[in-house]
């Protein structure tokens, strides 16, 4: 098995199978002792390049994700539609806004967004503001995900929805009130009377929270902003939270209801600055790492407790510390670390996720390793993600002799993780295991950890990394230094 060189990791480096070995010290060799930055974080960049791209003058944003493949669709979309952008400094993005109306040139109206699912549904529901019908599609995945909740939404604000293949999902026309549509496809019309639109939206639960997110941002330039009403709950609230969280630290008016019950979002915003803080959802690798390597130390900059973050990833060392571990904060002045300290005796846990779904998988990888049973609530969006992710853990854990059963009991928003009775084999002449990834960064990056503890391990098709965290094994070669 080679040795992993971080030189050698770079993502037009990987190659198409990528073997791993496991994690080991040498008699005498120091304790491994690192500490890693993730990229800017994923949620917070696509929010705030299309607050940027709306705004009025000039906004300068520190440490974005812009090196990853959502990042760069979503760029490319926001210029697309008359925005302007200066990223000659590698660390920080200035970008020109339109001044809350998109300008659609007419021979370029079709935004291609690959996979970027925030973006897709970000843009969709800000096409409410182009002067002109505008087109959402991507890739063949990105063509099977639901998108009609959305789109219901934005009929009831006066748009006129035609989907251009299968209906409920993108390709998708979205044609703004005013504007003349170009139903090509099939159109699905709600009758709403002009000059009437609604200020306030009662919302249902969401198969996804971006749809309430993306309402939510479009509303800052709408005249009369909107009201969101929420008399059933919201879908992974934390992130709704997020988006309330930077609209309330950019200084747009809000007022909402303790229980996110109401969520007022009135209009008006300026160019702004913001500094973007790490991504938690990639900090859950590290700190699982930290998990799984009991005499490792792997401290996450950027982090100085879990309670100082927009992120509701950021809250997931509370579940490691349930398994067994130990958190470790410091604060000194701007270089804040989070670590976790790792147990040889990780323990099964129940817990909610529907706040951290993104961070499932980094909690599978875990509990592979804790004898008994994990009981993880909160999962029914894995299913509309990337790839359908209960399906896809079933089918790669399985290759270890671990069980992820779901719909337990009959609940599809519950799931469990058992290892085998005897635990995995992790000895030395344990059998190859090549795990797919399915076209899902998060599918990679988290079954890269189970390297740490089980030899013999090959990922298949690692570039697809570059989704969110480009430079992601080359951290994780770190971890053999």
């Amino acid at each position: 098995m080679p040795e992993l060189n971080p030189s050698t990791l770079a993502l037009a480096d990987l190659p198409e199978h990528l073997p791993l070995p496991r994690w080991s010290r040498q008699p005498g060799q120091a304790p491994i002792d690192i500490t890693l930055r993730p990229p800017g974080s994923k949620s917070i960049t696509n929010r705030a390049l299309l607050l940027a791209a709306l705004a009025p003058g000039t906004s300068t944003l520190h440490h974005p994700l812009t090196e990853a493949d959502d990042a760069q669709r979503m760029l490319v979309a926001i210029t697309q539609l008359g925005a302007s952008i200066d990223d000659s400094d590698p660390t920080t993005l200035q970008i020109t806004g339109v001044n809350g109306k998109w300008k659609v040139n007419p021979n370029d109206s079709t935004l291609d967004l690959n996979n970027a699912g925030t973006a897709t549904r970000f843009l969709t529901a800000a096409a409410l503001l182009a002067d002109a019908p505008l087109t959402i599609t991507g890739n063949a995945r990105m063509q099977q995900r639901p998108i009609a909740e959305l789109a219901q939404l934005l009929q009831q604000l006066g748009c006129t929805i035609t989907y251009q293949a299968t209906h409920g999902c993108p390709p998708l026309t979205i044609a703004p009130p005013l504007s003349s549509p170009v139903p090509t496809g099939e159109v699905a019309r709600d009758s709403v009377t002009e000059g009437a639109l609604p200020s306030t939206l009662p919302i249902a639960p969401t198969q996804s929270s971006q749809f309430v997110s993306a309402l939510m941002l479009t509303a800052v330039f709408l005249e009369h902003g909107l009201t969101l009403t929420f008399p059933d709950g919201i879908t992974s609230q934390s992130y709704v939270q997020m988006t309330l969280d930077l609209l309330d630290h950019l200084g747009v008016q809000t007022r909402s209801a303790q229980d996110l019950s109401v969520i007022q979002v009135l209009p008006g915003l300026n160019g702004f600055t913001l500094d973007i803080e790490p991504d938690a959802s990639g900090a859950t690798y590290w700190w699982a790492a930290g998990a799984l390597l009991p005499s490792a130390t792997v401290r996450i900059e950027g982090f100085s407790s879990i309670t100082n973050s927009l992120q509701g990833d950021a809250q997931f060392p509370t579940l490691l510390e349930q398994m067994g571990c130990t958190l470790i904060s410091s604060s000194n002045g701007h270089n804040n670390t989070l670590t976790v300290k790792g147990t040889n005796d990780l323990r099964p846990i129940m817990c909610d996720m529907r706040d951290m779904p993104d961070a499932v998988m980094s909690l599978a990888a875990v509990a592979c390793f804790a004898p008994g049973t994990t009981i993880v609530k909160g999962v029914k969006t894995l299913r509309v993600k990337e790839c359908d992710r209960i399906d896809a853990m079933k089918i790669e854990l399985a290759k270890l002799g671990v069980t992820i059963a779901d719909n337990l009991n009959g609940d599809e928003d519950t799931l469990s993780i058992t290892p085998p009775k005897d635990g995995i084999d992790c000895s030395d002449t344990a059998p190859p295991v090549a795990f797919d990834t399915y076209d899902d960064h998060r599918m990679a990056m988290s079954l890269s950890l189970l390297a740490l503890r089980r030899p013999n391990i090959t990922i298949n098709d690692p570039k697809c990394v570059a989704k969110t965290y480009p430079n992601y094994f080359q951290h994780f070669a770190k971890l053999y230094s």
